[in-house]
């Protein structure tokens, strides 16, 4: 029942995933952020397309032990991706493991985005506490209207 919500894995559609996969493992910041906001075409956005773009930034290049941002990266890059991961957060497609990953995110690249919202006085910690509780507020809703619709359905199967 909660398996679309929670974001548990779809049987089916292991070839879809490695499609997706390999798709945003060669995507830049901004063209994430058209996937994201839907404007690519044939290419629609998805809970796993979500959490594939989360996993990107926040996994360790086994290579050479780096994650995707780095603290001498230029400032826009850095802010790209801090507003991806804000569009992210504020999707309809959004779940339970993104928001993880999005917390992951956040503990990953606290140094940067301490020393970001120090030198050019943003708040980018405190949105990213607000977009994490806006998210699980929103998951909640998802859970909330799934129960009543059940509720529903079994008084319908009673009568």
């Amino acid at each position: 029942m909660f398996k679309s919500i929670l974001g548990s894995k779809k049987e089916d559609t292991s070839q879809e995933n490695a499609v997706l996969v390999e798709k945003i493992s060669k995507m830049n910041l901004t063209e994430m952020r058209s996937y994201i906001k839907n404007k690519i075409q044939d290419f629609q956005v998805s809970e796993d397309g979500l959490n594939e773009v989360m996993r990107r930034l926040t996994q360790e290049d086994a290579n050479n032990k780096q994650y995707y941002l780095k603290a001498d990266d230029m400032d826009s890059k850095k802010k790209k991706a801090f507003d991806l991961v804000l569009a992210i957060a504020q999707s309809k497609k959004i779940t339970l493991v993104t928001v993880e990953l999005i917390q992951k995110f956040t503990e990953v690249y606290k140094d940067i985005i301490e020393a970001y919202d120090k030198e050019y006085k943003e708040i980018y910690a405190s949105r990213f506490a607000d977009a994490i509780n806006a998210a699980l507020a929103g998951i909640d809703q998802k859970v909330e209207l799934k129960n009543k619709m059940n509720v529903l359905g079994e008084s319908k199967e009673s009568v």
